[in-house]
């Protein structure tokens, strides 16, 4: 059953690899607030990616400005658990 779960992660893993942020200003597609939403999920492997691959980056340069960077830092900080409003004690009993 692990097998399983480890291929279905690996295909989900390069089916979105075509949703990495590039460097390009070309496209006629803007990236908006949903893309810096996935995009600040995906930031920490496009960093990674990004050593190999000169043309990926973590930051699409081509956005719609405040709304996509409302929407990546939004995504950057709720990764690492910064908007939750409460937090739990755990009790180690």
């Amino acid at each position: 059953m692990d097998k399983i779960k480890l291929l279905i992660l690996i295909l989900v893993v390069f089916f979105f690899v075509g949703c990495f942020p590039t460097q390009s200003t070309e496209s006629e597609r803007v990236a908006g607030f949903f893309m810096g939403i996935w995009h600040g999920w995906i930031a920490p492997i496009s960093l990674v990616v990004g050593i190999f691959d000169p043309n990926i980056r973590i930051y699409e340069a081509n956005n719609t400005g405040w709304w996509y960077d409302f929407g990546f830092y939004m995504a950057v900080i709720s990764g690492f658990g910064g908007l939750a409003l409460r937090r739990r004690k755990k009790n180690n009993f």
